[in-house]
């Protein structure tokens, strides 16, 4: 039996503490995995941004990327060695370009999601370029923002339509409010949406490849509270049902990592905010919740690079739309949607894999997350961050934060209390 390595590169930038994590927690997982005739191994790299020759062949098996969304020249690299060489990488390289928020809207308006009324305006401003000015001039038709407002109603949500971040996101109450954010909007196209009024719970739903959680979010709190500490905010069918979402999402796109906002309103779930495939990584942000995206990460990444999953470079969106009856509700329609994307993740394969090698996942990262050594990374992720008279009390705060997930996991893999 040969012993072979599976090599897996994490495309990085700014990120820091989920990267050392994941690191750590594979070498103490010390891994080999029978598979066919071999065993297979793995070693994990930090990707070098350099030249390199079209016809080149990659050392890597599985990139993980966290960039190309906003780094070109690695964007463009990661497109070479999917279509060349077929090394998979998360996320999808060409979806992640052609589909903004824009086309996710529209795609899941299609399916027949309960997306809140959408409207897209044209910029306010355009730049002196080429034949920008005298194209506006000519076939930019006047027309009136108000009512646009009104058709939309109010309150309602002025923001980029391919934004991330919260950045430009601005509520308008009234007619006053629209005019002075559009006026403000400088040259970027805008969604205008409807607010969805009486909502109460919103949540954000991340997921890596088949697995979903789902957290309570309060997108008014400080960024380092905004990802709530919450149980039984959602019964069992409706934790259900906003993991059929955000799964059905990530499928469509061939997003592998993905995370999805939703509002609820009297036991609807309204995604507002879904194309954020490059979601909050950092212990800063996710703190209680960062040792589940880890662990997640994983599990996948392992699974896809051991079993060699096959790159898909092509989207195919005819099953989706197959399932699409017109005269079934969308609470119907969603457990077909969500049984395509589980096919599409190969789920029960997976379950599989992690039941047979990677059941020792849970106490290793259970016990890494306790260790000096994870203090030191929540420690430069926090000094990155926050001012020097801060470091000490953040640090404290959310390895705290922890720990506490760590007694939660204890409890969980204890089992039942037995009467």
């Amino acid at each position: 039996m040969a012993e072979v390595t599976r090599k897996i590169g994490l495309s990085l930038g700014a990120d820091l503490c989920w990267p050392a994590s994941y690191e750590e927690i594979i070498k103490r997982l010390d891994l080999s995995i029978p598979m066919g005739r071999d065993r297979i191994r793995f070693d994990v790299e930090r990707v070098k941004v350099e030249p390199y020759d079209l016809e080149y062949t990659p050392k890597y098996d599985l990139v993980l990327d966290r960039i190309t969304h906003w780094f070109m020249t690695t964007r463009e690299w990661v497109k070479k060695i999917s279509l060349m060489d077929g090394v998979y990488v998360l996320n999808n390289p060409w979806s992640i370009q052609a589909n903004e928020k824009h086309s996710t809207y529209c795609a899941m308006m299609k399916l027949g999601m309960p997306i809140p009324k959408t409207w897209m305006l044209p910029p306010k401003d355009y730049t002196d370029e080429g034949d920008v000015l005298v194209t506006v001039k000519r076939y930019n038709k006047l027309f009136d923002l108000n009512d646009v407002g009104n058709q939309v109603g109010y309150p309602n949500f002025i923001k980029p339509y391919d934004g991330g971040g919260w950045v430009g996101v601005k509520r308008c109450k009234d007619e006053r409010a629209l005019r002075e954010n559009y006026d403000a909007s400088g040259t970027r196209v805008q969604h205008l949406q409807a607010s969805v009024e009486g909502w109460d719970r919103f949540v954000r739903a991340i997921g890596v490849g088949p697995q979903v959680n789902v957290v309570r979010y309060d997108p008014d709190a400080p960024l380092h509270a905004r990802y709530m500490v919450d149980f039984h905010f959602l019964n069992g069918q409706e934790w259900l049902k906003a993991q059929r979402i955000c799964r059905t999402i990530n499928a469509f796109f061939g997003w592998d990592f993905n995370s999805c906002e939703m509002l609820r309103k009297d036991g609807v779930f309204y995604p507002i905010d879904f194309a954020n495939a490059c979601p909050d990584s950092q212990v800063t942000s996710l703190h209680f919740h960062f040792p589940w995206l880890v662990k997640a990460l994983i599990r996948w990444t392992l699974f896809c690079a051991a079993t060699r999953r096959p790159v898909r470079l092509n989207l195919n969106w005819q099953p989706f739309f197959a399932a699409n009856d017109p005269d079934m509700s969308f609470d119907d329609k969603l457990p077909l949607y969500d049984q395509i994307a589980r096919e599409h993740f190969d789920s029960d394969h997976f379950e599989e894999f992690c039941h047979e090698h990677l059941s020792h996942l849970d106490a290793v990262a259970e016990e890494f997350f306790g260790t000096d050594r994870f203090k030191e990374i929540t420690r430069e992720k926090v000094s990155a961050l926050y001012p020097k008279h801060e470091i000490d009390q953040f640090t404290d705060h959310f390895f705290g934060l922890i720990q506490f997930w760590r007694k939660t996991e204890r409890d969980r893999m204890a089992g039942p209390v037995q009467p």
